[in-house]
């Protein structure tokens, strides 16, 4: 009798700690001294970003399927486009957006900062707001490297930048 009413009690406790998912995303920005330029990958889970690009634009990207839509990765480069911001010296630069590639339920996105010569900056700024208007528990990691130097952030929503110093 004991145990069933010790299980009956711990039973709930489990029942809110097992399915409760996690909304990160991981962004490496790692700065390349011969093609002067920053270099960028952001890991984004797959479902998370199809929700969005469906809220947001409307349209269903069925993205790491043999259904993707053709103009899904159009809509992935407008999307972080809108959301991942970086400035350097305080002004916001541009950045090509080289595509992406699917690993299990993450897509991977490639994107590139050219003319970037780390001498004649002071400051590289990131803003990330991935995901953070559909989950507000997103967290978005980025890691950044330099010089054999690592500094790395925790964005999330009402906290979205972060700033590196040189």
């Amino acid at each position: 009798m004991l145990k069933k009413v010790l299980i009956l009690f711990l039973l709930p406790l489990f029942a809110f700690t097992v399915g409760h998912k996690f909304y990160v995303s991981v962004t490496n920005i790692n700065y390349d001294d011969e093609d002067k330029a920053l270099q960028i990958t952001s890991r984004i889970f797959i479902d998370d970003l199809e929700k969005v690009l469906g809220e947001r634009y409307g349209i269903s990207a069925k993205l790491a399927t043999d259904d993707e839509s053709k103009i899904a990765q159009e809509y992935v480069e407008k999307y972080l486009k809108t959301k991942f911001l970086v400035a350097i010296d305080g002004e916001t630069v541009t950045y090509d957006y080289l595509g992406s590639k699917y690993d299990k339920d993450i897509i991977i996105c490639y994107v590139e900062v050219s003319n970037v010569d780390f001498s004649k900056i002071s400051s590289v700024t990131v803003e990330n707001e991935i995901l953070t208007d559909l989950f507000d528990e997103q967290q978005n990691v980025v890691h950044f490297k330099y010089n054999g130097k690592k500094k790395s952030f925790v964005l999330m929503r009402g906290n979205t930048k972060g700033m590196l110093n040189l």
